[in-house]
């Protein structure tokens, strides 16, 4: 099995973000890698990452930084792939590593989700391969109907509570 998404960290101690976006990955069963690279303790290593990625049949690279935040940026920088930024709140409740991803020059593109937000980058992802992948894209419309069904039977759910002055 050859990884089509890699996730990439600035350090183990963003692993309980970032993990979120491998159980989705897992969950459609997509091959996945997972590192831990700086941009800014080990910037060869994330060059030779980024410019190698491709070759090797990585389609969507997802990368978490806090704090600086420079990682999905730099990445970005070096490929043609897409490149999903996953702001982790490190530091100033992660507003900085918020905007340091989001606010790219232009030609440097990183689709950017919310604040420790790895769910969304792994689907995202998903939504990117399945462009290509009718089978995948089956199981995400399966997925998306599932969301739904979760806040039908919710509705269904708070229907049955009773207050003096609720009138649904």
């Amino acid at each position: 099995m050859e990884p089509k998404v890699s996730i990439i960290m600035g350090s183990t101690s963003d692993l309980g973000v970032m993990e979120k976006a491998a159980k989705i990955l897992d969950e459609f069963e997509i091959p996945f890698e997972i590192n831990a690279l700086s941009a800014h303790r080990t910037p060869e290593a994330v060059e030779t990452f980024a410019k190698g990625a491709k070759d090797r049949g990585i389609q969507v690279i997802i990368a978490g930084a806090g704090m600086a935040a420079h990682l999905p940026g730099v990445i970005a920088a070096m490929t043609t792939l897409p490149v999903i930024g996953v702001p982790i709140d490190a530091s100033l409740q992660g507003m900085d590593s918020l905007l340091a991803i989001v606010q790219m020059p232009p030609g440097i593109p990183v689709a950017t989700v919310g604040i420790n937000g790895a769910q969304n980058a792994g689907i995202l992802a998903v939504q990117m391969i399945s462009l290509g992948d009718s089978v995948l894209a089956a199981k995400l419309v399966k997925f998306k109907e599932n969301l739904k069904n979760k806040i039908e039977q919710a509705n269904q759910d708070l229907s049955k509570i009773k207050f003096k002055f609720k009138v649904n």
